[in-house]
């Protein structure tokens, strides 16, 4: 493991017995097995390796770390430099766990279960029914409680060693849309635009923020379908929008950035003015959601504030939240920007955090040009919050001829 992703792992496990204070738990339990076939999302948080036998990550109010795992792996726990207690074993780890958890007597265990936080469900339910069998006949039992509040605020309070990732994620995407944007003539695909942002991942030394094949995604006028889609063979065309979707990520750390080009007619000299003004409608939306957002509000609050400004503008509400957290992956978990739809569960009424990295991105749509729609990557402070690189205000222009 490097040096950078167990400095990582050591902070967030420090972090992490803080939050047990916070919330006055005495125990978080992280139970795992074959973690490459089945691994628990928050895995990479508190330990950063595959463990392969049943295994358990044990943290305690009281400051104790304790990594129980099998005899073959028990070398690399103990490298990872952040469990102070590394025990062992060949053929069961049922005594050892039960043994364990009486010496610390518990009186509440917090485990990654939930119903709402996909991030904070990682412990499937044929282990968990494994994990009750273990502690049946012991007290212990009927004191499981979810850790989901724990494993939000670990995932969303990002150290200054996480936003600095972030930061460097963001600086390499913006270089690399630079790189595009020069890139970009008539003719060529939106295929052919993600190949060559593809190239420059290896010459920045980054790979992508999510599945490669959409990453970016890239969308040339009216006729290219909007969302989490593969770029297709649709070609720049004079006189039409392109909307890329597209990140990066940097010793385990994403940025998530959305930037708009118009490709000028031969008669244009600038966009047409109903262009401009959407595009500007996008660009106060954001402006007035960063300038809202400060901690303590919740999601729903700074949802409201995006989507009012796109539909006092008189364009359809985009059926999206607003924002997501953003840190080990694009779409982190611990809260959305977003409105109370079903689909959400609890995750609008989720309070923002200082040290909470959003994206902000509203969006809308024009028939005749294409989808408009920006995304800009910020961290929540004590003051509010702040971007994280330079915010698009004004189009790109590309000349179509």
């Amino acid at each position: 493991m490097s040096t950078i992703i167990e400095t990582l792992v050591q902070e967030k496990v420090s972090q992490a017995i803080s939050l047990l204070q916070e919330n006055d738990i005495d125990m978080w339990l992280t139970f795992v097995r074959e973690t490459p076939a089945a691994g628990d999302p928050v895995l990479s948080l508190i330990y950063s390796l595959d463990l392969t036998w049943q295994s358990a990550l044990i943290l305690t109010r009281k400051g104790e770390r304790i990594a129980i795992v099998g005899r073959f792996e028990a070398e690399a726990a103990r490298n990872v430099g952040a469990y102070s207690s590394v025990i062992d074993y060949d053929q069961s780890i049922h005594t050892i766990l039960v043994n364990t958890i009486e010496k610390i007597n518990p009186r509440n265990i917090a485990i990654n279960y939930s119903l709402n936080e996909v991030y904070a469900d990682g412990l499937g339910f044929g282990l968990y029914q494994v994990l009750l069998g273990y502690l049946s006949g012991t007290p212990y039992a009927e004191r499981l409680i979810s850790a989901e509040g724990i494993i939000r605020s670990l995932i969303g309070r990002k150290t200054p060693n996480e936003i600095k990732n972030i930061i460097t994620s963001v600086e390499r995407t913006n270089s690399i849309f630079q790189d595009t944007f020069r890139h970009i003539k008539p003719g060529l695909t939106e295929q052919q635009l993600a190949d060559y942002m593809h190239s420059r991942l290896e010459a920045y030394g980054v790979g992508p923020a999510w599945q490669m094949d959409s990453c970016p995604t890239v969308n040339v006028g009216p006729d290219s379908p909007i969302g989490h889609t593969l770029p297709t063979d649709i070609k720049v065309t004079p006189g039409q929008l392109i909307h890329f979707d597209f990140g990066v990520k940097n010793n385990g750390y994403c940025s998530d950035i959305q930037r708009m080009v118009y490709v000028l007619k031969p008669d244009e000299n600038k966009p047409p003015e109903v262009v401009v003004n959407a595009f500007n409608v996008v660009v106060n939306a954001i402006e007035a959601t960063v300038t809202f957002m400060k901690p303590g509000l919740l999601g729903k609050e700074i949802d409201k504030v995006a989507r009012n400004v796109v539909t006092a503008a008189g364009f359809p509400e985009y059926m999206y939240g607003t924002g997501h957290h953003l840190g080990r992956n694009a779409h982190d978990g611990g809260g959305i920007l977003g409105p109370e739809w079903e689909k959400y569960g609890s995750q609008p009424n989720i309070p923002l955090e200082v040290g909470n990295v959003f994206t902000v991105e509203p969006g809308l749509y024009l028939p005749q040009y294409g989808y408009i729609g920006l995304e800009e990557d910020v961290l929540v402070t004590e003051e509010g919050a702040e971007y994280l690189g330079e915010p698009q205000k004004e189009l790109v222009l590309v000349r179509g001829y």
